[in-house]
């Protein structure tokens, strides 16, 4: 098979620092994280400058909109319309904000994830994925070229299009994985999904997606709350609950903890009817079942970590702010250090949105941005679709619009298959 490579490239736009914004709403859709960076690439090394991190809440009512479209819930091909429109907008605007404050509108590459709204898992094969936010809208907005849909081409390579950041923290992980012949270093993130990258010195590395983090845990403070409150602030109230251990065991038989990487999965699985489905006729109160789901969490996270013998652990995510959280996964992980993802030079808030950046310069400079033995693509492949803006102007200053037209057919015979 043919491994085809986007190669037009600008020559202005190749191989010089870049003015790099990555932009990314994550599975719990509560706000844009942006970063302005500048990167060049140095031989084989990756220099990002991060000049400013923001994290912008998304507006209530468009995150409401986004929680009534997401699974199990239906919607209609309408409101994917508007709401790719309305998430565009609200990208646009952070971008321009991002766009003007730390470059001076000068921007030359913006790697936007955009929303993802469905990731259709069929038997552990990834089939598609649905990430809206139109990139027009950012490109308009700001004159920047925008890489966009940047996991569409691991899966049409027959990857899980996830964990996209396995690039980015084999990068960060390299050096401590060569530290010692057996030192095994491994990255979490913990978001709506957990997620965990493993580098050892001497195989290839892996990662895969672990199961539920924050996405449980504030599917049922949503419920309990009635809406008032979309997560449990600093796991207060699971830590005051008891974990009900026949609930916690009947969790611990989900099939996909058991199955190999490389996998992924979301919220089509991991959704607040799967707890009110397991839960039945069993009456819980709330504090007692976020601690069940935070203890699920850590338990899973665990079994994980020590199943692929990791030494250190560094940490990422939104999850990684709960308190309760952090202790019940430390409880299970005696002899490995756990530190935050921040001991590598990166704020672990901030760490997703500077994968889009750096997703951003390599797909600009023909390269590739995955990791098959982590996503578990045949090959590695230069990810998105490019939204040109005035990097590619510029190149094209010279061509002027066209005023006529002529088309003129060849005369062949047909193919053996019309």
């Amino acid at each position: 098979m043919t491994a085809y490579v986007q190669r037009s490239i600008p020559a202005n736009c190749r191989g010089e620092q870049l003015k790099v914004i990555g932009l990314i709403s994550g599975t719990s859709y509560d706000a844009i994280e942006a970063v302005a960076t500048e990167i060049v690439l140095r031989r084989q090394d990756l220099h990002v400058t991060v000049r400013g991190h923001e994290s912008i809440a998304y507006d209530e009512s468009l995150r409401s909109r986004i929680a009534a479209a997401l699974p199990p819930a239906t919607t209609s091909l309408e409101e994917v319309c508007q709401l790719d429109t309305a998430i565009g907008r609200a990208f646009a605007d952070v971008a321009s904000h991002m766009n003007d404050y730390y470059f001076d509108g000068l921007t030359d590459v913006i790697g936007s994830h955009g929303q993802t709204l469905y990731h259709w898992v069929d038997a552990g094969l990834v089939r598609g994925t649905l990430q809206v936010g139109h990139p027009a809208w950012i490109a308009e907005r700001t004159g920047a070229t925008v890489v966009s849909d940047v996991r569409a081409r691991d899966i049409a390579a027959g990857g899980q299009g996830a964990p996209l950041v396995s690039l980015l923290d084999t990068l960060l992980l390299a050096s401590r994985a060569t530290a010692t012949s057996s030192h095994v270093a491994a990255a979490l993130n913990l978001g709506g999904i957990a997620n965990l990258t493993v580098v050892t010195p001497d195989t290839p590395p892996i990662a895969f997606d672990i199961g539920p983090a924050n996405a449980l845990l504030d599917a049922v403070t949503t419920w309990a709350s009635g809406g008032s409150q979309s997560f449990d602030q600093d796991g207060a109230r699971a830590a005051r609950g008891t974990v009900n251990q026949d609930l916690l065991a009947h969790l611990l038989r989900e099939p996909y903890y058991t199955s190999s990487p490389p996998k992924s999965t979301g919220k089509e699985l991991f959704n607040l009817s799967y707890v009110r489905h397991h839960l039945g006729n069993q009456e819980l109160n709330t504090d007692d079942l976020l601690a069940t789901l935070s203890e699920l969490t850590a338990v899973t996270v665990a079994r994980a970590v020590r199943d692929h013998h990791v030494d250190e652990l560094f940490v990422s995510g939104g999850g990684m702010h709960n308190p309760d959280l952090m202790r019940r996964i430390e409880s299970h992980l005696d002899g490995v250090v756990v530190s935050s993802a921040q001991t590598l030079g990166v704020n672990p808030d901030a760490k997703e949105a500077v994968l889009l950046a750096v997703i951003g310069f390599l797909t600009m400079n023909g390269l590739t941005g995955t990791i098959p033995s982590c996503t578990g693509a045949r090959q590695a492949t230069v990810l998105g679709t490019i939204t040109p803006g005035r990097c590619h102007a510029r190149q094209l200053a010279e061509v002027r619009q066209p005023r006529t037209a002529r088309v003129s057919t060849l005369d062949l015979p047909p193919s053996t298959t019309s």
